[in-house]
């Protein structure tokens, strides 16, 4: 595969993410960042936890989804994530959920 068919390709995974992300994100409540990921979730718990010289963060999500672009299957039951880093939790409005008609791919 060249580099050209290679782009082509992750531009169409990358385009068929942000769509299916559109379609799901109002069956959620939360939306969820860390350092390496971004989720959907429907339920949320967000905990410190102190280590000896240290602190790191716990958090659990229930009925997740997942903004991965190569999982097959981004719907989750249950994900744990512990990090050292900064952890952003968002609870949507039923506003949050209006994409703009500037970004919508419909015609």
């Amino acid at each position: 595969m060249n580099e050209e068919a290679f782009d082509d390709y992750e531009r169409g995974l990358e385009l068929a993410l942000f769509q299916e992300y559109r379609d799901v994100v109002n069956q959620f409540k939360y939306v969820v960042e860390t350092e390496r990921r971004f989720y959907l979730a429907n339920e949320v718990e967000f905990a410190r936890q102190d280590a000896a010289n240290d602190f790191y963060f716990e958090l659990t999500m229930r009925d997740v989804w997942v903004w991965d672009i190569y999982r097959s299957d981004r719907f989750v039951k249950q994900v744990r994530v512990l990090t050292f880093k900064d952890v952003n939790v968002e609870e949507l409005n039923a506003h949050d959920f209006e994409l703009p008609k500037e970004l919508s791919l419909d015609d």
